[in-house]
């Protein structure tokens, strides 16, 4: 006894990790975009995804997809897709910005200092969190660059093939 062949709507519905990412992903392929735009996208969202900053990725990815005429909604999902690295990578950050600006042994940026510092005088604990801001912002800013860059001329080939290649099946 054979079966018959499996219709497009006998297919089980995507899984939550297809529906949530692979899917809207695809619908950006098909969006029209020019392999250089797709790939700016890629680079900027991850870059401007992990700000060590929270709170202002969706200012700072808004602002410079409308500024470099991108799509604004494909750089906010890229971007947001790395929180979870955003969050990670946070508190190391901190650690090394701190270390970077001079933080003393009475400045060090550790949760049980800050405490201390908070009860007994918030305006040094404020200095101390500026400064450890201040030196992860710089450590972002030095890898943005080279980590965009990379990004970009890596993904610009692999896209101008995957776009060629569903162009050439679209006209088919």
């Amino acid at each position: 006894m054979t079966q018959p062949p499996i219709s497009p709507s006998d297919t089980p519905p995507p899984t939550g990790w297809v529906r949530r990412l692979i899917n809207p992903l695809r619908d950006l392929l098909r969006q029209g975009l020019t392999p250089h735009q797709l790939a700016l996208t890629v680079a900027l969202g991850t870059v401007l995804g992990l700000v060590p900053v929270l709170g202002i990725t969706t200012l700072l990815s808004t602002f410079i997809a409308i500024r470099l005429r991108l799509n604004v909604a494909a750089t906010l999902l890229i971007a947001h897709l790395w929180s979870p690295v955003q969050l990670l990578l946070l508190i190391p950050l901190l650690h090394w910005g701190s270390q970077l600006m001079g933080a003393t042994a009475q400045g060090a940026l550790t949760l049980a200092q800050l405490q201390l510092q908070f009860s007994h005088d918030w305006v040094a604990a404020l200095q101390v969190l500026w400064k450890a801001f201040a030196g992860a912002l710089f450590l972002w800013a030095l890898a943005a660059v080279p980590v965009g860059a990379l990004i970009y001329f890596l993904l610009r080939p692999i896209l101008r093939r995957v776009l060629a290649r569903q162009q050439a099946v679209a006209s088919q």
